[in-house]
């Protein structure tokens, strides 16, 4: 596997979004919701970085069942836990691509009727996006590639990887 991203240019491209989410929500106190599985490493580095207290829950959807194709369809696996009526709330998502993962939750999260809704995420893959949506804080902009590493998988493996690679079936 080639690497697309190494994990100085991770660590210091993080640690400007965390400058920027905490002089953008100064005085506040942000509920960072991570998507798992692929989000928890970005969140951990991400919330390390923050100069702002802030609250983390967990969400868990899954739309590819084990191929490095999106299916289009989402599968609700675990909501969050607590109650974010009233509250500021940031997505955190490893990767977006069609986009269709990423709209259906924000529509389910928009629902609960948040004082504001955000979204960070590590890559943003624009060329694939079906549905018009945008990012509120990105890493990365990437091409149309197949990643793991640093998090994301591919048939659950690869999470532990430091870096982020370009993944190519054998």
């Amino acid at each position: 596997m080639k690497v697309l991203i190494k994990k100085e240019d991770l660590k210091r491209r993080i640690k400007e979004l965390a400058k920027q989410i905490s002089e953008d929500y100064r005085g506040k106190t942000p509920v960072f919701i991570a998507i798992l599985k692929g989000a928890f490493v970005f969140l951990s580095d991400l919330i390390r970085e923050l100069e702002i207290d802030c609250i983390v829950d967990f969400m868990a959807v899954t739309s590819y069942n084990g191929s490095t194709e999106s299916s289009g369809a989402v599968e609700f696996l675990k909501d969050i836990t607590m109650d974010i009526q009233g509250k500021d709330v940031i997505i955190v998502e490893d990767i977006v691509d069609t986009g269709l993962t990423l709209d259906y939750i924000k529509k389910v999260l928009e629902l609960r009727k948040p004082a504001s809704l955000k979204i960070c995420v590590l890559l943003d893959k624009k060329k694939k996006r079906k549905v018009k949506i945008e990012p509120d804080y990105v890493g990365f902009e990437i091409d149309d590639v197949f990643v793991v590493g640093y998090g994301l998988d591919f048939g659950e493996k690869y999470r532990n990887l430091p870096e982020i690679y370009c993944y190519e079936e054998r």
